[in-house]
C-alpha cells in the first residue's frame, strides 16, 4: 500500500464550505428515508442492495466518462480496507440502534469528528487544531447534545453495548475518512475509491442480513421504494462520490466537522416530512453549531 508524503490539508473555501452543506442536508433527509423504508425493508438489507445497485450506477457513469476502473495503480489493498471500514460502520451502526435509543446512538455516533481531528494531527502534515478550533469543535457536539439531549446513564448492559457499538460505528467512519485523506487512494478519482467501498460492504453487509435473519416479507410500498431509490441513487451514488473528493482536496479535519450539520438537518426534516415536533431547544443547537463551525474555519 502506497502512503504519499503530503495530502493536501487546505482549509474550506467558500464553493467546498456551499457542497459540504449540500451534503448534509442530502444526508439529513436520507435518515428520514431509511425510517420511511426499513419498515419494508430491513435495515442490512437496504444497506447491502443499495451498495450492489450503487456500484452498477457508479461504474456506468466511470464508464460513460472513460474513468479507469481496472487499471493496477496500487491502491487495491487500500481500497478493500476502505470497503471494509464501509461496511462495518453500517453493520454496527444497524445493529447497535437494536440495542440502544436513536437519540443516544446519534451522540455516540457523533464522536466521528473528534475521531477525525486526532487522527488527523497524527497522519496528515499541518492538519492540526488549535485550541479555538478544538473550542469549535466540542460547541458544535454541544449543539448536538442540545438538539437530542445528553443520554442518562446506561439502564441495561445490552443498551451499554450498543452504546459502544454506535462508538465503535463513528471510529469506522472516522478510519474510512482517514485512509482516503493519507493512503494511495487519495490520487485516485472518487468514483473508484466508491466503488471500492461499494464491492467490498455488499457481500459483507448481505452476510449480516443473512446471519440476523432479515427477510422481507411482502412487495415494498411505492413510498417505501421511492425512499430506497433515494437513498441509492442521490445519496450513496451522488453525494459519497463528491464527499470523498473533497477528503481528498481539503482539510479532512474541518470537513469533518460540518457533518455535525446532518443531524440538525434530519431533525428539520422529520419536522417537514414527518410532521415530528421541533423544540424551542433546536433554534439554541442550531446556533451552537453554527458558532462553532465558524470557530473552527475562522483563518489564523
Amino acid at each position: 500500500m502506497t502512503v504519499p508524503a503530503s495530502p493536501s490539508s487546505r482549509p474550506l473555501d467558500a464553493f467546498a464550505v456551499a457542497v459540504t452543506i449540500g451534503l448534509c442536508l442530502s444526508w439529513g433527509f436520507n435518515n428520514v428515508a431509511i425510517k420511511l423504508a426499513i419498515h419494508d425493508i430491513p435495515p442490512l438489507i437496504q444497506s447491502a442492495s443499495r451498495s450492489v445497485i450503487a456500484a452498477v450506477l457508479v461504474g456506468l457513469w466511470a464508464q460513460v466518462r472513460g474513468i479507469p476502473l481496472f487499471r493496477r495503480d496500487g491502491t487495491l489493498g487500500a481500497g478493500v480496507l476502505a470497503g471494509v471500514l464501509f461496511a462495518f460502520e453500517f453493520l454496527l451502526i444497524y445493529r447497535g440502534l437494536v440495542w440502544t435509543t436513536v437519540t443516544r446512538g446519534t451522540l455516540f455516533l457523533y464522536l466521528a469528528p473528534f475521531f477525525v481531528v486526532i487522527g488527523s494531527r497524527w497522519l496528515v502534515p499541518g492538519d492540526h487544531f488549535r485550541l479555538s478550533q478544538w473550542l469549535g469543535l466540542l460547541l458544535s457536539f454541544i449543539g448536538i447534545a442540545i438538539a437530542f439531549g445528553l443520554p442518562t446513564p446506561a439502564i441495561s448492559p445490552h443498551q451499554a453495548l450498543g452504546d459502544l457499538m454506535l462508538t465503535g460505528a463513528a471510529a469506522a467512519w472516522a478510519a474510512t475518512t482517514l485512509v482516503i485523506k493519507v493512503t494511495s487512494l487519495n490520487r485516485i478519482s472518487a468514483e473508484k475509491t466508491l466503488l471500492y467501498q461499494l464491492v467490498v460492504s455488499a457481500p459483507l453487509l448481505a452476510a449480516g442480513a443473512l446471519v440476523f435473519g432479515e427477510h422481507i416479507d411482502s412487495v415494498p410500498s411505492p413510498l417505501a421504494l421511492g425512499a430506497f431509490a433515494y437513498q441509492t441513487v442521490w445519496v450513496v451514488s451522488v453525494t459519497f462520490a463528491v464527499w470523498f473528493a473533497l477528503v481528498v482536496r481539503y482539510s479532512a479535519a474541518r470537513l469533518s466537522v460540518f457533518t455535525f450539520l446532518a443531524p440538525l438537518f434530519g431533525v428539520a426534516a422529520g419536522h417537514i416530512v414527518l410532521d415530528e415536533p421541533l423544540t424551542p431547544a433546536f433554534a439554541v443547537a442550531a446556533a451552537s453549531v453554527a458558532a462553532g463551525l465558524l470557530l473552527v474555519n475562522r483563518p489564523r
